[in-house]
């Protein structure tokens, strides 16, 4: 029987590709804990996105690879997943018990922002990652009721604020602290300081992803959270009318400028199919979010349509990803969740933590 010999495994290992970042595993530095017994063989495959479906297909890919090997009997493959920080704008913190802050944002309100902030981390959730949502919308909190979460936090320490659960998502909004039909007649720094103190005061549980539903437009909430915050990456939402980019432009060139990476536009409402025919028909305009995309050379990170169905499991609390977990529109927000993580996992890691923190004092 031939001698199995490691360089052998792990040209064979680097024939499997991932199909989410287009690189080897050997190459993505991915692969640990590679052990050779006689004819047994067995490693480790770590993802830096989370992606708790696409295991099975990933591990069967691995070990038909390792067994291509001459002398290899058995194989053993343990695929892991394992979200780090990663790099945020100069000069701010990150906070405490959050790896990674995502700004779902649009520049423009009714465009679907909350909607898709809702299934996308329910969709981050349901492939195995730990994600909360802050609802930065002081005027127009929605979260509450689209997440199905009724009552009001409560403080353990008197110092915090425990956040809000359901659908195995953490959730904080001003929309717990005041009665549903209860307007907010603050002034901008009033809203500032309270959407400061959701952020920081929360007690989040070691979130892998924190999605912030951003407040429409680019005024004092928006500009200071995307100044303050540490943000990863930011999630342009639109429909594809003319009217909605036009304000969709401003907020990426708001991220833009502060130095938050814009990590994709989703187009919501791109198409609508009659239930009753099966017409399709391009209400508000077709693919005004891809040209948009391809405009500012960001990627395009996919279309959801125009049904009632979106808009109904929502009002009732239980977003589609949450309704329908199988379904044909659930699959799009995972697929678009997916390509965010990714695109999170292939930037720059955040080594603040490493460091020590250096502090000069006077000697006589």
């Amino acid at each position: 029987m031939p001698t199995v010999t490691e360089a052998a495994l792990i040209e064979a290992i680097k024939t499997v590709v991932d199909p989410h970042t287009g690189r080897d595993f050997v190459s993505g530095k991915q692969v640990k804990n590679l052990r050779i017994e006689g004819a047994d063989v067995a490693f480790d495959v770590e993802l830096g996105y989370p992606a708790k479906s696409q295991i099975p297909t990933l591990r069967k890919a691995l070990i038909a690879a390792a067994r291509t090997v001459p002398g290899v009997d058995n194989v053993s493959v343990n695929v892991t997943m394992k979200i780090v920080s990663h790099a945020v704008q100069r000069g701010v913190q990150l906070l405490p018990k959050v790896k990674n802050v995502i700004a779902v944002a649009s520049g423009k309100g009714g465009v679907g922002k909350s909607t898709t902030t809702a299934n996308l981390a329910l969709a981050l959730a349901a492939e195995g990652a730990s994600v909360g949502i802050l609802d930065a919308d002081i005027y127009g909190p929605s979260q509450p009721m689209m997440m199905g979460i009724e009552g009001r936090p409560e403080s353990i320490d008197g110092k915090t604020i425990e956040a809000m659960e359901n659908h195995g998502v953490q959730v904080m909004s001003i929309g717990f602290m005041v009665e549903p039909d209860q307007a907010m007649i603050w002034r901008g720094p009033m809203a500032t300081q309270a959407l400061d103190q959701l952020l920081h005061q929360t007690n989040w549980r070691d979130l892998d992803y924190l999605l912030v539903d951003m407040p429409p437009g680019t005024g004092d909430i928006a500009l200071t959270l995307s100044q303050r915050v540490p943000l990863t990456g930011v999630i342009i939402v639109t429909t594809p009318q003319d009217i909605a980019l036009i304000d969709a432009r401003k907020g990426l060139k708001m991220f833009e400028k502060v130095g938050v990476p814009i990590l994709g536009i989703v187009e919501n409402m791109a198409v609508h199919v009659c239930t009753n025919c099966g017409h399709s028909e391009h209400i508000f305009g077709a693919d005004g979010g891809r040209k948009m995309a391809a405009e500012y050379n960001v990627d395009y990170l996919g279309a959801l349509p125009l049904t009632m169905k979106i808009r109904e499991q929502a009002d009732a609390g239980r977003p589609t990803v949450a309704a329908e977990p199988d379904g044909e529109i659930a699959a799009i927000y995972k697929a678009v969740a997916r390509q965010v993580a990714v695109k999170v996992a292939l930037k720059a890691k955040d080594f603040s933590a490493k460091f020590p923190t250096i502090t000069v004092s006077k000697t006589t």
